[in-house]
């Protein structure tokens, strides 16, 4: 199972949102690159960066700066996210060196889109199922699609030809306060997809409790907060999960 350290860039700058509030922020580091290389030192195999400012606008923003990440990236894999609303981005990205793509508001809400996507890229991107009190959420998490329920987008990205999917507890996110490992379990059990699990990871024995859920198909957790506030270390983790 894998640990993937998070990067959400706003501004520029390293920063952590709780429960995806704008006004909830704290910034981490202003050199996005030196905390790439800071994670790959550490044994990171894949980051997950995303463009808060895309992911709130619809155009990603800090296109420049991912793309200065994929070509100094020391040998991990980037995946991206955040403002992807266009196919053309995704080529762009990919082309830039850019390991995986993850698609959100555009996916959730334009279906003509999401097959698209699929069928072009295959497994080159992947969707990120953002939810709140088990609605999906989109653009930045301002907005709940209260007729989209998170197990039923979940299936219908089965239905397309997806094989792995993020999970997002908008609700636990950057609080501290444990995963959400019900909806995690109950996901996994009802789409029978590959899941990577986030939000709310706060200690080592939350990261214990993740592995336990590697054989019904969690392949990885995405942890930020408690990476930069030093809840344990990213070697502690992959020791945890048998990376290192």
């Amino acid at each position: 199972m894998l640990i993937i350290p998070a990067i959400d860039i706003r501004g520029g700058a390293v920063v952590r949102l709780t429960q995806g509030k704008f006004d909830a922020e704290k910034v981490y580091s202003r050199d996005p690159i030196k905390t790439v290389r800071h994670w790959a030192k550490l044994g990171a195999e894949i980051i997950h960066v995303v463009d808060l400012d895309g992911a709130k606008s619809g155009i990603s923003l800090n296109l420049g700066v991912v793309k200065e990440i994929a070509r100094d990236s020391h040998g991990v894999k980037i995946e991206f996210g955040g403002g992807v609303r266009k196919l053309d981005t995704i080529e762009n990205l990919l082309s830039a060196g850019v390991f995986r793509v993850v698609l959100g508001t555009r996916a959730a809400e334009d279906n003509n889109f999401l097959k698209k996507a699929f069928l072009k890229f295959k497994n080159k991107v992947i969707i990120s199922v953002d939810a709140r009190d088990g609605m999906v959420s989109v653009k930045g998490w301002n907005t709940d699609l209260k007729k989209l329920d998170a197990i039923e987008f979940a299936k219908t990205l089965k239905a397309i030809g997806f094989k792995e999917l993020i999970y997002t507890d908008i609700a636990k996110d950057g609080t501290l306060r444990g995963p959400n490992i019900k909806a995690i379990k109950i996901l996994l059990k009802e789409t029978g997809l590959k899941v990577i699990g986030s939000g709310g990871i706060s200690n080592l024995e939350d990261v214990r409790k993740l592995k336990m859920l590697e054989k019904s198909g969690l392949t990885g957790i995405i942890v930020g907060k408690a990476l930069y506030e030093a809840r344990f270390t990213l070697p502690q983790a992959l020791k945890v999960v048998g990376g290192v």
